[in-house]
């Protein structure tokens, strides 16, 4: 009974002493927190490149011609269609076409040095929520040539896809559209902030906590008690010089 006794006094007295090296240090802990995170906001907004981005949306079907009636088995087949039809539209029998396009070439100069590799990875092709519904994204550090590119890939892509799958059919369901509002998608600065924020608080508190772990000193009566473990016989005051010389 007597151990557990101590092992809570324990408990306590540790968590009183991690709570008053926190208090101690509140105001460097909170001035490097807020200079990390504003550091890393400032990176963000003005050392990183900016990325835009913008979609378009398709929808795949595998309806017979001469039967108006979609049943499920149809609308599963056009789901398997979609996972298909993803990758192709990230084949180069798609892409080569949109990288030969006179009018991009003409509206962006950049276009003309634009790369399968890089047009590739600069795409996201993704079924939305496993339906037969396709949306086709592309991000770049020019929102309106990102727009315009997909543009051109919603255009060619049906006519591809007709005549590589003899099989169902694809149509656009919505044009491009600049995501976000038309503002960057990368980076996220208040994120980056954050994480900024949360690294200079645990830097700050693995310094502090070292520098406190190993500090060998005795700052209380209670220090001696607790270290040496023995009894505490008188205390000697500490007194000012200017007060020590008037009363000699």
């Amino acid at each position: 009974m007597e151990e557990n006794n101590e092992k809570v006094q324990e408990k306590e007295l540790d968590l009183r002493v991690i709570l008053d090296v926190l208090r101690k240090n509140i105001i460097p802990l909170v001035l490097v927190t807020v200079v990390f995170g504003a550091c890393f906001f400032v990176y963000s907004n003005y050392f990183i490149t900016k990325k835009y981005s913008a979609s378009a949306i398709l929808i795949v079907n595998n309806r017979s011609k001469d039967n108006n009636v979609v049943n499920n088995t149809e609308i599963t087949a056009a789901q398997s269609l979609a996972d298909v039809y993803s990758i192709i539209i990230k084949s180069d029998a798609v892409l080569q076409p949109v990288l030969t396009d006179e009018t991009l070439k003409a509206n962006h100069p950049k276009h003309s040095l634009m790369t399968y590799e890089i047009l590739r990875n600069s795409l996201s092709i993704s079924n939305v929520n496993s339906t037969q519904v396709i949306n086709i994204t592309m991000t770049d550090t020019d929102a309106a040539y990102a727009k315009d590119v997909v543009d051109c890939i919603v255009d060619k892509a049906p006519a591809i896809i007709k005549d590589k799958v003899e099989a169902g059919s694809v149509k656009e369901i919505s044009e491009a559209k600049i995501d976000n509002s038309g503002k960057p998608v990368s980076p996220n600065s208040v994120r980056n902030a954050a994480v900024g924020a949360l690294i200079g608080l645990v830097l700050t508190l693995i310094v502090v906590f070292i520098r406190e772990l190993t500090n060998n000193t005795f700052k209380t009566e209670e220090d001696v008690v607790n270290v040496l473990n023995i009894p505490l016989l008188g205390i000697i005051p500490s007194v000012e010089t200017k007060e020590f010389n008037k009363n000699v």
